[in-house]
């Protein structure tokens, strides 16, 4: 199974997320941000950074990115799209996620090992876990912080579309302590804490991050089998 990683101007992780792929079992494909061509990936990951250096708002510019267009066309066709810190905020802009992230409450950066509940394990990016069960892996943001009105909060909660939510305390001021949510379709999804930096031993803090891509590469094959 093939899953493209998109490098923007300014990304941070995307040779980090191509490595999770690797040691997921799954061939890891180099996506450019000015190339509207998904070449033939079964998955998309949009990784943290600093796309186009933040301007505007994080993930703003890059939202018009070629590739995007055919992200968001894909997404909508059901493929599968991890959005990890800023391409989370990718998502959000792009409207394939909704909410926003915003400046940390405490105006710092954070960079931490973060316990986070796994709230939903029916996506396709999160079949390898538990319900209920919790991670450690690694925060890194300064503009984490995911807010969304009211009606929209409740209704990601009653839909069961919050997939990921913070323990031990809040580190960014996420409304409701979420770390990441879905799209109704569980397709896509999007979280602020980097699993691409916990999937080797000596590396990180554990393996707890490769879950999410073993989940999509099982995903992968059920819709082959």
């Amino acid at each position: 199974m093939k899953v493209g990683v998109v490098t923007f101007p300014g990304s941070l992780d995307d040779g980090d997320a191509r490595r999770a792929v690797t040691l997921a079992g799954g061939e890891a494909v180099a996506l450019w941000h000015a190339d509207a061509d998904l070449r033939g990936v079964d998955a998309v990951v949009l990784p943290g950074g600093f796309s186009y250096g933040d301007y505007l708002r994080c993930g703003a510019i890059a939202r018009f990115a070629p590739v995007m267009t055919e992200v968001v066309r894909a997404a909508g066709g059901g493929m599968p799209v991890l959005g990890i810190c800023n391409g989370f905020q990718v998502l959000c802009e792009s409207h394939l996620l909704p909410g926003a992230l915003v400046r940390n409450d405490h105006q710092k950066f954070v960079c931490k090992d973060q316990r986070l509940r796994v709230e939903r394990t029916g996506t396709a990016w999160t079949s390898s876990f538990t319900a209920g069960q919790e991670i450690t892996v690694p925060l890194k943001n300064g503009e984490g912080g995911f807010v969304a009105d009211t009606a929209t909060l409740d209704r990601l909660e009653g839909e069961g579309r919050v997939v990921f939510r913070y323990l031990d305390g809040n580190p960014n001021g996420s409304l409701r302590d979420i770390a990441g949510i879905s799209n109704d379709r569980g397709n896509v999804v999007g979280l602020m804490p980097h699993p691409e930096h916990a999937v080797e031993e000596l590396f990180g803090p554990g393996l707890d991050g490769l879950g999410l891509f073993t989940s999509v590469l099982s995903a992968g094959l059920e819709a082959i089998a």
